[in-house]
């Protein structure tokens, strides 16, 4: 057996003895492989193995390693876990199946817009500041309800659930806590959150989503 395979099924297993020892409901949590650097040869071996969601943080990345994979294996879910510039939204609606990192109301504008032309109905969540950390992207968790009203009832998106990347220099699980809290006063169905470093936590906090990458793969190809 393939040794990212080996490492996937390791992790699978510690997550569902989470699970079973937090006496948790969530029967829904998916892990995203995070892709990026990586060959398309490092990550066939999960593809084979039969797994289906995969993440890159960049379009034209995506868009040379996906598309004939796609073709062959229809049945695989693509995330697109980095920032996405509204320029950049035809050409993520193309290759991608899921957008993490809806921040603000002209990227949610422009994705309806491209939905209509293209015909394709995406899955979003919408990123959340939750340190409310100057440098980093999210809508503050204060206008989260008015957010995500506007995009459901106004653009008829489909917001599935909420993404956040914690402060990397505190303890991650008041924000994940935190982040279910507004999950459920939106009434959405998922969570993006729980990396390589953070997803037993994360697990423990309710994420639907963990989105682990070298843990899985590897050490990363630095370019």
């Amino acid at each position: 057996m393939h040794n990212a395979v080996e490492r996937l099924m390791a992790i699978q297993s510690e997550i569902k003895e989470l699970l079973i020892k937090n006496n948790s409901q969530n029967k829904d949590l998916n892990i995203i492989i995070i892709c990026k650097t990586f060959s398309i040869d490092k990550i066939l071996p999960l593809i084979d193995a039969g797994h289906v969601h995969f993440g890159e943080n960049k379009i034209q990345e995506a868009e040379l390693k996906w598309k004939e994979v796609k073709e062959k294996h229809p049945n695989i879910r693509l995330h697109m876990v980095g920032k996405l510039q509204t320029n950049k939204v035809k050409a993520a609606l193309n290759v991608f199946d899921y957008i993490h990192s809806v921040d603000n109301y002209r990227l949610g504008e422009k994705i309806v817009k491209y939905e209509k032309e293209l015909n394709k109905k995406i899955k979003i969540f919408v990123q959340v500041n939750v340190g409310e950390e100057s440098q980093k992207s999210g809508i503050s968790p204060k206008n989260v309800n008015q957010f995500v009203n506007h995009c459901k009832n106004s653009l008829s998106l489909n917001i599935i659930g909420l993404m956040c990347l914690p402060p990397i220099d505190d303890n991650p699980e008041k924000y994940f806590l935190h982040l279910n809290q507004l999950r459920n006063q939106t009434d959405l169905c998922h969570l993006s959150m729980g990396m390589s470093n953070d997803y037993q936590t994360a697990t423990k906090c309710g994420s639907t989503f963990l989105r682990i990458g070298s843990k899985i793969l590897g050490e990363r190809n630095t370019r």
